[in-house]
């Protein structure tokens, strides 16, 4: 089904040619009629499969039928889970949106707080956020919720992971009531949880879902490689002479092996950068920034890298931990082969964490094709990446012994020199005077 028999609004058609798009997805195929037709909708699908634009769309189509309030408060609201999603749904949204006189504000946490407010008081049409920042701003009465037309909850899965079920139901009681807006969820599962929250909050809403044969992406190329945990660094370093990749993502599971992979890679010569949650916003924006221009060719990340980021042109996703939460497994080596492009995703399962594999292909659906490496697939002649410990002076500390002198003999500890003003201490008992 091409846009054109749609019959959208010619400034929402005009950001679709624009864009490039032409054909609607199996997701978009099922909800934009629904949504244009008036009716809520719960929709099951995958990440990559263009549930973003199916929301999109059908949004701006809404607003610009229905009558424009002169007040411009917020007359749709888009909830993410995550930063880096909101900042992708905003930049999307500009993207479809640059023919519609639409003001979008992105609410989120650890960039500038007032800037922000500033923007919510001065007027917005859409606001994309997360819920906890948005909720500081309703609190101190910067923003209202009574005029909201529209809701879209986007991974709403997502939501109940990470705890903010309590701020998404405090946030939903600020809007009008469920008869008065049209409401659209959006979730990688319809899980039961997620059904009773449609349930309480939307009007009746109409299930799409868009189940693929394979959960993962049928464009990925996948395979799993079965490797000790500490042949691991040099397994990748021979694939990657094997087979150069300029855009790859690497996945861990924990904050200090990805600060130390991404040192590692970057004492043997390549471009790499580490993503993490306790990374300050405006930093983590930057570095995604320079993967996305080319001039960072490794990204490194915990899962809080893996739902939201959009990267055009990521050849190859490294599992260099296997997750241990299986619907991770998905998300993760959804950063490649989307839109229709075709990618790589690579796992090493060393002794530790391969007994989660059962449980990831249980929930694919399929078996990981999987090797083990042979003496050429690894590279041992890498250069070791040692951090060393420093003082409180940012210095690297000599050690007990003191470290040594220039002519390479062990340095001698000065005597401490005793205070004149102090008295020296007896033996035993009482000071004496």
């Amino acid at each position: 089904m091409k846009f054109t028999e749609l019959n959208l609004p010619a400034e929402v058609q005009e950001g679709i040619d624009a864009m490039g798009f032409s054909t609607l997805t199996p997701v978009q195929e099922q909800s934009i009629p629904l949504v244009l037709d008036q009716k809520d909708v719960a929709a099951q699908a995958q990440t990559g499969t263009g549930k973003t634009a199916a929301f999109l769309i059908s949004l701006f189509a809404r607003l610009l039928t229905d009558s424009k309030p002169s007040d411009r408060a917020p007359r749709a609201l888009i909830l993410a889970p995550t930063r880096e999603l909101v900042v992708q749904i905003t930049e999307d949204a500009a993207g479809l949106g640059q023919f519609c006189d639409f003001r979008i504000q992105s609410i989120f946490g650890g960039v500038d707080y007032e800037k922000q407010r500033r923007a919510l008081q001065d007027g917005v049409d859409i606001v994309v956020a997360t819920p906890g920042r948005l909720i500081d701003y309703v609190k101190q009465r910067a923003v209202s919720l009574a005029g909201i037309e529209t809701l879209v909850i986007d991974e709403a899965d997502r939501m109940f992971d990470m705890g903010f079920i309590r701020d998404l139901r405090y946030i939903m009681r600020k809007l009008p009531p469920f008869d008065r807006r049209q409401t659209m969820l959006f979730s990688a599962t319809l899980s039961r949880r997620v059904m009773e929250l449609a349930y309480e909050f939307m009007d009746l809403a109409e299930k799409v879902k868009v189940a693929p044969e394979n959960v993962t992406a049928e464009q990925v190329e996948e395979v799993l490689y079965h490797v000790g945990r500490r042949e691991k660094f040099a397994l990748l370093m021979g694939l990657l002479k094997k087979e150069p990749a300029e855009c790859v993502m690497l996945f861990v599971n924990t904050k200090r092996e990805a600060e130390r992979l991404a040192g590692r890679l970057r004492a043997n010569g390549f471009k790499a950068a580490l993503i993490s949650g306790d990374i300050p916003q405006k930093k983590r924006m930057r570095i995604l920034d320079d993967f996305k221009e080319g001039r960072i060719h490794f990204l490194v990340g915990t899962d809080v890298a893996s739902r939201g980021i959009h990267v055009d042109g990521v050849t190859h996703v490294i599992n260099y931990d296997l997750p241990q939460d299986r619907e991770d497994y998905v998300h993760r080596i959804g950063r490649t082969a989307r839109a229709g492009a075709t990618g790589k995703a690579i796992s090493f399962a060393d002794e530790d964490l391969v007994y989660y594999l059962a449980d990831i292909e249980d929930y694919i659906g399929h078996q990981i094709p999987s090797v083990f490496p042979e003496d050429s697939d690894f590279c041992h002649d890498y250069k070791p990446f040692k951090p060393g410990k420093k003082t409180s002076r940012g210095r690297p500390s000599s050690g007990a012994g003191g470290g040594k002198a220039k002519d390479g003999k062990p340095r001698r500890r000065r005597p401490r020199r005793r205070s004149k003003n102090k008295a020296p201490k007896s033996s035993g008992g009482k000071q004496t005077t």
